[in-house]
């Protein structure tokens, strides 16, 4: 299973960057059906409400429902989620505590990462992919 992260949600959304293709190449995969991803309620609420700052708020909903949809089901964290999270984020100063609980809940899925986000490689057990690493969406397909 492939999890998204927010950083992927935005950079394809965003601005010129040197990572809105690589992100929009896997938000394409997820919407063609050749590449199957999910995320958590968490990351898109963290999506709308960087989206609303730059945006407005009828364009991060907007949004955030289009993302919902194309990456349902969501994962459903609970308490062990949240507890293990926040062991992560007591042992590691590299990432904050949303990253904690987002990391600790892909790991206890046997999950695997997408995250433009470097703190998380800190993370012994987490396999996290960079959306600019070359080959990356047909890596993930399994070709």
């Amino acid at each position: 299973m492939i999890v998204v992260d927010t950083t992927v949600l935005v950079y394809a959304v965003g601005g010129k960057h040197p990572l809105r293709e690589p992100c929009r190449d896997l938000v394409r995969a997820v919407g063609n059906g050749s590449l199957i991803a999910t995320t958590t309620v968490e990351v898109l609420q963290e999506l709308t409400h960087v989206r609303a700052r730059r945006q407005g708020r009828a364009d991060a909903v907007a949004l955030a429902r289009s993302y919902t949809t194309l990456l349902a089901p969501l994962l459903v964290l609970d308490e062990t989620d949240l507890r293990s999270g926040l062991d992560l984020f007591g042992r590691h100063p590299s990432i904050g505590a949303f990253d904690a609980v987002l990391a600790a809940t892909t790991m206890r899925r046997d999950a695997e990462l997408v995250s433009a986000d470097h703190g998380f490689a800190a993370l012994e057990g987490l396999t996290v992919h960079n959306p600019a690493d070359e080959g990356l969406v047909e890596r993930l397909r399994g070709g």
